[in-house]
């Protein structure tokens, strides 16, 4: 990969402030990309910016909360105002769950929804008229969760498969114009997303289930992430654990079922127990 392609382009990335957010913004500053860091957390914003890039005129913090649809047309707004234009745009920022159906309070549901989903329409609805300028891309960042279903998980997987049906119809409807539309699929990997995870009464759930030192990287994974914008790929699915559950709920749905359930029960402090 020729990293040189990614200088000077302006790369937006939300859920800036860790995990693959963070790691994708130091990597593309590293590779000279003007980059908007968004998140809810502006003053974090500004302490992590120095370690995208030592110019501060590369680096440009918005403070955004991806579930308010003003927060994202300011988002875009304030890049172009910035750098007068747009060439990707990363919708990362995402929030998990980990509770039963049929314990949870719909709120949490709605709550994924709005972050996850409605947080990459919104953005990708406003920075849409520039990125067809420059025959630029957009990715949104979902799971394998939104391939093969996850139990304990129903608002999380049903907003993956939500932008994953939203951003495949943008790509169609596109073909023509030289948008480039990418969904990522990353299996585990290692972030704050599961600390974060609401329960079934809507508070996060504090820590994680799983071995985070066994998982991908934040940084492996922004580096897949760059290989997909270079290569203007449109699928990405990342892990040996993530590509075989997807090409088995494909040719073998009521087994996969079997073996997920199984696979989920096994986890520290499972809801199924």
């Amino acid at each position: 990969m020729d990293t040189t392609y990614f200088k000077d382009k302006v790369v937006i990335i939300t859920g800036a402030s860790s995990g693959i957010g963070l790691a994708s913004a130091r990597l593309f500053g590293s590779y000279g990309s003007r980059v908007v860091m968004a998140a809810r957390s502006y003053g974090k914003l500004q302490e992590l910016a120095p370690s995208v890039s030592s110019d501060p005129e590369k680096v440009l913090c918005v403070k955004t909360d991806v579930s308010k649809e003003e927060d994202c047309r300011n988002l875009i707004d304030e890049t172009v105002r910035k750098f007068g234009r747009i060439d990707i745009l990363v919708n990362n920022a995402g929030l998990s769950m980990r509770a039963m159906f049929k314990d949870l309070d719909l709120s949490v549901i709605k709550s994924l929804m709005d972050v996850n989903f409605w947080g990459t329409v919104y953005c990708t609805k406003f920075a849409l008229p520039y990125l067809l300028q420059t025959k630029g891309s957009v990715v949104g960042v979902i799971s394998i969760a939104g391939y093969s279903a996850l139990p304990a998980r129903t608002g999380y997987s049903s907003s993956k498969y939500a932008i994953r049906g939203f951003l495949d119809t943008v790509r169609i409807e596109h073909l023509k114009d030289g948008l480039h539309v990418m969904v990522f699929a990353p299996g585990y990997t290692s972030s704050n997303v599961r600390n974060a995870a609401l329960v079934a009464d809507g508070s996060a759930q504090g820590e994680t289930p799983l071995d985070e030192g066994k998982l991908m990287s934040a940084e492996k994974c922004a580096e897949y992430l760059a290989k997909g914008l270079y290569r203007r790929k449109n699928k990405m699915t990342l892990t040996t654990l993530g590509k075989a559950t997807v090409l088995a709920h494909n040719l073998f749905p009521n087994l996969t079922d079997r073996l997920t359930y199984w696979y989920i029960s096994r986890e520290a402090g499972s809801p199924f127990k």
